[in-house]
């Protein structure tokens, strides 16, 4: 089995050590990069399978990073920052990072995300696999099936619930997902969204203990089935 690989681009070297130990153990690959200067070009020529990109960085920061990355590149990024704040506003420029993490974070929780996103990345090996059909949204019929249940789901909660399946992982804001689900219902605000989505597990729960939503504390939303 090939061991992927993990760029780690983090100033702070403590931080930085404590990851690749952590990722080292997991078996895991790891390079670290202390600034942002070569992180492009390293990025680009070296055949990594992830990259975990603080925000704040001396040289180049992780926002100009992750922009001129993905104009060539679709490796999956996962973006560190130190505030709240700043992940609101990360996803307000639609900059392309598959996932955000707020310092302090767990290490733990770290090596988890970023083993659920690698899962998410098709592969030479797997690209022909038959993928997750746990649930089927049919946006024609306006059906959505769990383990070949039907969900009795509203207008708004399936538009909801097809936002965030079209790209699994990604976290979403709530602005976000106002925009993409309800781009012509004037009467829907930002914090209807939580309703839906308690209103979308409870139906999932009535059938199944999964739960593919994942809640961003301060952020929004994800769909991690």
């Amino acid at each position: 089995m090939t061991t992927s690989s993990i760029l780690i681009v983090e100033d702070e070297t403590a931080l930085a050590e404590v990851v690749r130990d952590y990722l080292l153990a997991d078996g895991l690959s790891v390079e670290i990069l202390p600034n942002g200067t070569h992180a492009v070009e390293t990025a680009l020529t070296k055949a990594h399978d992830l990259i975990i990109l603080d925000l704040m960085l001396p040289g180049v920061d992780g926002l100009t990073i992750c922009r001129e990355v993905r104009q060539s590149s679709d490796v999956p990024i996962i973006m560190t920052t130190a505030k709240v704040e700043e992940i609101d506003r990360l996803l307000g420029l639609e900059m392309g990072a598959d996932d955000y993490v707020c310092k302090p974070y767990s290490p733990r929780e770290l090596v988890a995300r970023v083993r659920a996103v690698l899962r998410r990345r098709p592969t030479g090996a797997d690209q022909a696999a038959v993928p997750n059909t746990r649930l089927i949204i049919d946006a024609e019929r306006w059906r959505v099936t769990l383990d070949g249940a039907d969900l009795d789901l509203t207008r708004r909660e399936f538009s909801l619930l097809a936002a965030l399946a079209a790209r699994p992982g990604r976290v979403f804001s709530r602005d976000q997902l106002l925009a993409l689900a309800f781009p012509d219902d004037t009467d829907v605000f930002d914090r209807t969204i939580d309703s839906h989505i308690r209103n979308i597990r409870r139906k999932i729960h009535l059938c199944t203990d999964w739960d593919p939503i994942r809640s961003v504390y301060g952020v929004g939303y994800a769909y991690e089935g």
